[in-house]
């Protein structure tokens, strides 16, 4: 891709950007204006950036997609197979835009949850502390442009020592063809909080489109949460999305991340450790197949003591697809008695497919216990020939031992509803081989 080309592409979008007259958050739009100055100052990734070296998104300078259109003909019984049994509350968002016939919101006493907007009067102070400070755009331009497109938003405020339930299901769903949406999430854990949210990626139609997400999460001394983020957008789609989180001393981060759809996919993630005796436990899953492409980087940054983070990521890869996986733990000087892993597992089930993983470990202190790996492989012939053995044919056992590294992610997801989904999907790809 040329930089020409990219500076087009980023100058068409922008093209459509604007300050509404009846938002009168200064910070808020000195915060949009920041981003925009900072796209227009950046072009778009190349395989020649290191860390887009295996990802070719050379294709988006010709679908200058313009912003999805606040429109939604969606009734609460087209979507009624995709809501929650668990998750009492839910938000649902159109093509980035919030729709609140569609939506669910019981606990309004216990917690601040909805749509960005409605509290930007009233949580101004809380907002303009952590909106845009922990997913910068300086040096991303994907991350810039959402800022400098951001309108509505999911919001989570979980007060202090309240303890969520039951899960909250954020629900992103495309309709519209040949649009970009800026789906926003911002997730603030205060001293001594839990809660369960669920972001979830779909497509009602099977057109080409873009999204382009960002979220946000903070959370404050011992609180804890737990974020499931699955995306399974359409085969034609192309899906963007960066994650940031902030732990203060003793919090822990939970996430599980599921990737099943989208040509092309890339997923950031970027965890700091902020303070001591946090934690964090990363799962991830990525199931492709055809000529999709999806890449994950994570960065988990230890910068003080006693912290604590466990990683796994699996990538299942058939036919001509392609996954990237590249996986970095730093640890601070000052953060001494950190103990972390990372682990990453590959199954290759064709010729054709491709795998390009690496961890990273960055040590700066002398008093640590780090550990990494990676695996890349195909199916083993002793474990097919023990289930022929007992009777499965050769098809039979391929399929139920790729499940099975699938279902090992999977698995710990706490939520039956969404879990038994997931499951159905992989056996539905597996099978289908």
């Amino acid at each position: 891709m040329s930089e020409i080309a990219s500076n087009d592409y980023l100058e068409c979008l922008l093209k459509s950007w604007s300050i509404k007259p009846t938002e009168s958050q200064s910070w808020l739009n000195q915060l949009r204006s920041q981003a925009i100055d900072r796209v227009s100052a950046q072009k778009l990734p190349t395989k020649r950036d290191e860390e887009w070296r295996f990802t070719d998104i050379s294709s988006l300078t010709h679908l200058p997609y313009r912003p999805s259109q606040s429109e939604c003909a969606l009734q609460a019984s087209d979507i009624e197979h995709l809501y929650l049994n668990e998750a009492e509350n839910s938000l649902v968002f159109v093509d980035g835009h919030y729709s609140p016939e569609l939506s669910k919101i019981v606990d309004q006493a216990a917690l601040v949850i909805g749509n960005l907007p409605e509290f930007l009067s009233t949580h101004s102070a809380t907002l303009e502390c952590h909106l845009g400070q922990y997913a910068t755009f300086e040096n991303n331009v994907f991350s810039a442009l959402n800022t400098a497109f951001l309108r509505d938003a999911a919001l989570i405020l979980v007060p202090k020592n309240v303890s969520v339930t039951r899960p909250i299901h954020l629900l992103f769903i495309a309709t519209q063809q040949e649009v970009t949406s800026y789906p926003r999430c911002l997730l603030i854990g205060e001293t001594g909080s839990n809660v369960t949210i669920i972001e979830d990626y779909v497509a009602l139609q099977d057109a080409t489109y873009i999204t382009n997400s960002v979220t946000e999460i903070s959370l404050a001394a011992n609180a804890h949460a737990r974020h499931i983020r699955v995306q399974r957008e359409n085969t034609h789609a192309f899906h963007f999305a960066n994650c940031a989180v902030s732990l203060a001393h003793a919090s822990h981060y939970q996430s599980a991340s599921i990737s099943l759809g989208s040509h092309i996919s890339r997923y950031n993630l970027d965890v700091r450790l902020l303070d001591e005796a946090a934690e964090c436990i990363i799962d991830g899953l990525t199931l492709i197949s055809d000529r999709q492409l999806a890449d994950t980087h994570t960065c988990i940054d230890h910068v003080k003591p006693s912290g604590t983070s466990h990683q796994q990521h699996k990538c299942i890869v058939d036919d001509s697809a392609h996954a990237v996986f590249n996986g970095k733990i730093i640890v601070r000087p000052h953060a001494q008695r950190t103990n972390s892993s990372q682990s990453s597992r590959n199954l290759l089930l064709s010729s054709a497919a491709q795998i390009d993983t690496k961890p990273q470990l960055e040590i700066f202190a002398d008093d640590v216990k780090c550990a990494h790996g990676a695996t890349v492989g195909q199916l083993e012939q002793e474990e097919i020939f023990y289930l022929e053995s007992r009777g499965l044919s050769e098809l039979a056992a391929r399929n139920l031992l790729t499940y099975a590294f699938g279902a090992e992610i999977i698995s710990r997801i706490p939520v039956t509803s969404l879990r038994q989904q997931l499951e159905q999907a992989v056996l539905n790809q597996t099978q289908g081989k």
